[in-house]
């Protein structure tokens, strides 16, 4: 039956309507449910939800730990790269802090930066980003932010993690911790390739690692490093490593000269966990892995 637009529908068409709805409410549905299926649903339903619940917990479970990773000379937070993407993968929560003139912070070089100027770099992003129970690493250079950090915030740090850096004492400078003679051959390079600025980036083959694609990276992004944090001396209340647990890893495929003295120094200190792992001292940009596996273990 046609309805001119405008006019109500007749009483005729209206009660065909009701009758057709009212067919089609009382109608039961093609469908047969038994108590079996029904039970076994809502057991299947039963058995998804913690699952779903245990999926979602495990990022925030125990297990989860805050890294804080320090770069070495000529180097900056990038260098963490793989080794951070391997440790979140896991769970864990990590930063990686540029120190001051090195990678993109390498436009604020100046002599006025000193290694006080590195220790405030690191202990700003842990006071900002208000962490605790941190896991802070030093690799190599790194050795002397990451023992003025835990000298000045100890009650923030849970462990310090030494991968093949130096150590100093208070008063001690970087290039007082340095094998005879070399501090000497760093500054005359400073000075005659550095404006007297920065020690600048040694060549390819300072950087024991394989040559490739990972080497190529590396290079790329080496930047000349502040002279100012060698020269200037440690201020430190307590002795180094603050009296927490302290891992020290030394690398000795090759064992690079400069680290030997810190090396040794390790091996004396009472209740440190000294260990070697036989891989060049930069290992975590062809071998990342490798650092991933040494943290994850520590704490």
């Amino acid at each position: 039956m046609r309805i001119a637009k405008g006019t109500a529908p007749s009483p005729s068409a209206g009660s065909a309507l009701d009758r057709q709805r009212q067919n089609n409410f009382g109608r039961k549905p093609n469908v047969r449910v038994s108590r079996r299926n029904v039970l076994t649903s809502l057991s299947a339903l039963g058995a998804a939800v913690p699952l779903t619940r245990a999926v979602a917990q495990t990022p925030t479970q125990g297990a989860s730990k805050t890294y804080v990773l320090v770069h070495g000379a000529y180097g900056g937070g990038w260098i963490w790269r793989d080794v951070a993407a391997g440790l979140r993968q896991q769970g864990h929560r990590v930063w990686t802090p540029t120190q001051t003139g090195l990678g993109e912070r390498s436009h604020l070089l100046s002599r006025q930066i000193t290694v006080d100027t590195h220790i405030q770099d690191v202990a700003s992003v842990i006071e900002m980003e208000d962490l605790h129970d941190v896991v802070l690493v030093g690799h190599s250079y790194g050795g002397m932010a990451v023992t003025g950090v835990a000298d000045r915030m100890t009650d923030r740090i849970r462990q310090i993690v030494y991968l093949d850096a130096l150590i100093p004492e208070n008063g001690e400078s970087a290039f007082s911790i340095l094998p005879s003679g070399m501090a000497d051959a760093r500054r005359k390079t400073a000075l005659d390739q550095g404006a007297g600025v920065a020690l600048p980036v040694p060549g390819p083959d300072a950087f024991p690692i394989p040559a490739g694609p990972a080497k190529d990276w590396f290079m790329q992004r080496l930047r000349p490093h502040p002279i100012g944090t060698y020269e200037s001396a440690m201020r430190l209340a307590k002795p180094a490593g603050a009296g927490l647990p302290v891992t020290y890893v030394a690398y000795t495929n090759p064992a690079l000269a400069s680290i030997e003295p810190s090396r040794q120094r390790a091996r004396t200190k009472a209740g440190w966990n000294y260990r070697e792992l036989a891989v060049p001292h930069d290992v975590e940009v062809p071998m990342p892995e490798k650092v991933v596996e040494v943290l994850a273990g520590v704490g």
